[in-house]
């Protein structure tokens, strides 16, 4: 008995999620067809008054219930391509049979016009089909004859080859609206795959660009506000030995630059919260800059800065603004750790590339990536200024033997 029910079971596969879009889609059109067979057995038995009798009514009520049945569940068994055949034959030998048991030429009509509907529209196997609608039409003639005979066969071929044109060309049209249905139901699940796509897209952009704002806004501080201040400690601390000496001279000239320092900081602060809110550059002349911060370096520290650049007109306002930065703050660090007794900016254009090179002969440090420095944001923010403009820099440097700063744009 299991054995039976497991076969019975592989008779009636699992449907995709199209193929029960598909039944669903044509449930109106088997239980029309169900309500025809229905009316047609009716008919068939109030035509046919000899049909009530016992003998007659018991095989052929039953044939008709296995021919309804097997048209209502025709979808499961016509999803197998090796069922599709031998169920229409089964079709049609109950049809034949039902004709032949009640001597109707209607029924046969409505049953082969059924099959025929059918085969068209179910049947996945075109071969199949077309084999199937012949052999229907070919019963329906055959049941035919004996009413009309045969001078009147063509007379009534008028009448069943119009009706199957209808029925086919009826049952492909109804087939082709239900796959631009699937067409544009498909389209929609993709447009709404797309959408959640896009709004995924649209969060990580998100984030990234608040990442980067506050990469921007960490450079902005750094480069502002703690190269100021660490510009006037250095600053003050040279007035403080100096006042220790008692030169007064020199504590008061010191003390002036720092106060000329803290109000540049004030300023290049209010600028870059100006540039933060309006996304504007900063317009300049990148020679001019440089020379300015190499002044101001020497002023802080006492330590000669030379400098040597190539014309460096036509850069974007952007380009120098991140250049400046970036000379700034190799500056500050040689001020603040190389202990250098000189340092040397040189700027050339070369192949289509400009090369910056930033030079002190302090004491050096350990420049591998593996050597556990922290605190070194200054050069995570030049590294950044140099992504940003397209250039790389590169950090030359071991203990002691001075630093080089390169940048290639």
């Amino acid at each position: 008995m299991p054995s039976a029910i497991g076969k019975l079971r592989q008779l009636f596969p699992k449907l995709g999620p199209e193929d029960r879009d598909g039944l669903g889609e044509g449930r109106p059109f088997y239980l029309i067809m169900l309500a025809v067979l229905v009316a047609m057995y009716i008919q068939t038995l109030y035509a046919t008054p000899g049909m009530r009798v016992p003998a007659i009514l018991i095989p052929f009520t039953g044939i008709m219930l296995i021919h309804i049945v097997l048209h209502w569940y025709s979808f499961y068994l016509t999803m197998r391509p090796q069922l599709s055949l031998p169920y229409l034959i089964l079709q049609g030998v109950l049809a034949f049979t039902l004709v032949a048991i009640s001597g109707n030429i209607g029924l046969s009509f409505g049953l082969y016009f059924a099959l025929i509907g059918e085969a068209v529209g179910i049947v996945r196997d075109r071969r199949v089909t077309v084999i199937a609608v012949v052999i229907y039409l070919g019963l329906t003639l055959y049941h035919l004859i004996p009413q009309v005979g045969w001078g009147g066969i063509s007379a009534g071929a008028l009448t069943v080859v119009p009706i199957t044109v209808f029925i086919i060309t009826y049952v492909v049209m109804y087939q082709r609206q239900l796959e631009a249905r699937y067409r544009i139901q498909s389209l929609l699940s993709e447009l709404e795959v797309a959408h959640r796509q896009l709004a995924e897209y649209a969060v990580r952009i998100e984030d990234l660009t608040l990442a980067a704002e506050r990469q921007r806004m960490a450079r902005e501080l750094h480069d502002t506000l703690a190269q100021g201040l660490a510009g006037l400690i250095l600053q003050l601390e040279a007035a403080a030995s100096h006042l220790a000496d008692h030169n007064t001279a020199r504590t008061a000239a010191i003390l002036d630059q720092a106060m000329l320092r803290a109000r540049q900081t004030l300023a290049e602060a209010r600028r870059a919260i100006d540039d933060l809110r309006s996304e504007r550059p900063a317009l300049g002349d990148l020679s001019a800059a440089i020379h300015h911060e190499a002044r101001r370096f020497t002023q802080a520290t006492g330590i000669p800065c030379s400098v040597e650049i190539d014309v460096l007109d036509g850069l974007p306002a952007k380009t120098c603004e991140h250049i400046t930065r970036i000379i700034a703050e190799g500056l500050t660090n040689v001020a603040l750790h190389a202990r250098a007794g000189a340092a040397t900016i040189s700027a050339r254009r070369h192949d289509g590339r400009i090369e910056l090179e930033l030079k002190d002969d302090g004491i050096g440090f350990d420049a591998r990536p593996d050597a556990g420095q922290k605190g070194h944001y200054g050069l995570i923010g030049m590294r950044e200024r140099a992504r940003l403009i397209g250039g790389k820099l590169n950090v030359e440097s071991s203990p002691g033997k001075g630093t080089i700063i390169r940048l290639s744009i």
